[in-house]
């Protein structure tokens, strides 16, 4: 390895660049807001350029609270390799180890993401040996550098990495559609070290309908009525397992049917608020209300499309992260301080102005805090409510283990 600054310890990265930190943060922020100024209509409320001493408070807070973004996608099988290193400020990726510290996030799940294609035998099969390599490529990154991350498959080891200096890598899988039709691909997809399972992508599967049906698959609005008999056999199988349950890209009554269902507390790993943007990908706020009664959370996804839609005119404005934090204050309103989390959705095409890589996450706490929110507040937004929910799921699983009470189902190999 070489000595450039990139290949220290993330330790010291973090300890080193505070006073260069501030300065950049300082110009990156007063940009994104702005250009925010410049593009609001007259009912958005005026934008502070915000102080030095504000930027001075959020690059401290960023140094004393864990970070957690909880989806980042990876540009596939090839990743962590020569041709595409996250050790690197890499120009293709929102999210490498070096904007992650240059941004003070220290935790991420890292995506095995499935695009919907058709449900037989081989699509079933080419969807799983994707999802495969993709947990190879996932894996590699913290065999190519242990001096600067670790592989997290539990909230205690993430803690543990973090506090030890490196950056926590966590596995999501964003699309049931490659457990095909076999349970036992989810318990190999745990083992792996997969901690969540998205249960739909864009189209329906074998699991449940889609927030966004694709009729050139054939979809119709609605196939199973939300989950199907499999997916109730995949919900009791993640609850018995410890996985949490993602209905980000469900549609409704796939949310309800889970939410009904599920022993454990659910997780939206990527979403917005419907109130805000009329967009199906959104939860409206009697999801919002019951994710919260369910003791799960919605982490807040940074991707223009769900943050702020077309104005009156049919342009889009591009979002930003007054926009962003918009739906933080939504959900935290509806939800509770409890309930809302940080899921970036970078490198699957999230990034916003002031908040468009890791390297600009700290100007998401300067929003907050320019809104009132307190540090203890900005620590559960920023990771220590997911990390609940990840410990609740777990302790679900283990209750159930210890008791008997979730019985791995019996597999339906025609459900769905």
């Amino acid at each position: 390895m070489s000595d450039k600054p990139e290949d220290r310890t993330c330790r010291d990265l973090r300890l080193s660049r505070v006073p260069r930190f501030c300065l950049a943060l300082s110009c990156v922020a007063f940009a994104a807001l702005v250009a925010r100024s410049q593009s609001s209509t007259a009912a958005d409320a005026p934008v502070a350029v915000p102080s030095d001493e504000r930027l001075a408070a959020a690059a401290e807070i960023h140094r004393r609270v864990l970070t957690l973004d909880s989806h980042v996608d990876i540009a596939g099988a090839h990743y962590a390799t020569e041709r595409l290193d996250p050790g690197v400020d890499h120009p293709r990726l929102k999210c490498d180890l070096v904007k992650m510290a240059r941004g003070g996030v220290d935790a991420v799940f890292l995506v095995v993401y499935t695009g919907q294609a058709k449900r037989d035998a081989a699509g079933y099969r080419r969807a799983l040996d994707s999802a495969l390599a993709r947990f190879e490529a996932v894996r590699r990154l913290p065999a190519m550098y242990p001096d600067r991350c670790r592989l997290a498959t539990s909230p205690g080891q993430v803690r543990a990495i973090v506090a030890d200096g490196k950056r926590a890598i966590a596995i999501g899988v964003e699309n049931a559609y490659p457990v095909g039709t076999d349970l036992a691909n989810l318990r190999r997809f745990y083992e792996l070290g997969a901690r969540y399972v998205t249960l739909s992508h864009n189209g329906h599967n074998q699991v449940c309908d889609s927030a966004i049906p694709r009729p050139q698959l054939g979809d119709g609005e609605s196939e199973h009525g939300g989950l199907s008999a499999f997916g109730r056999q995949v919900v009791v199988e993640m609850n018995r397992l410890g996985m949490m349950i993602d209905v980000s890209h469900v549609a409704p009554r796939s949310f309800w049917d889970v939410i009904d269902l599920s022993k454990a507390p659910i997780i939206a790993s990527h979403s917005g608020c419907r109130a805000l943007d009329d967009h199906p990908r959104n939860l409206d706020d009697d999801q919002l209300a019951a994710l919260a009664r369910n003791g799960g959370v919605i982490q807040i996804v940074a991707l223009g499309a769900f943050l702020r839609g077309p104005e009156p005119d049919g342009k889009r404005v591009d979002a930003t992260v007054g926009d962003y934090v918009d739906h933080v204050d939504h959900a935290v309103k509806v939800a509770g301080i409890d309930h809302v989390g940080i899921g970036s959705d970078f490198d699957g095409g999230g990034g916003i102005t002031g908040f468009n890589d890791h390297s600009e996450a700290p100007n998401v706490t300067v929003e907050l805090l320019r809104r009132g929110y307190s540090e203890p507040e900005i620590e559960k937004i920023w990771g220590g409510n997911l990390l609940r929910v990840w410990e609740h799921v777990e302790e679900v699983a283990e209750g159930a283990t210890r008791h008997g009470v979730l019985a791995t189902p019996r597999v339906d190999a025609t459900a769905g």
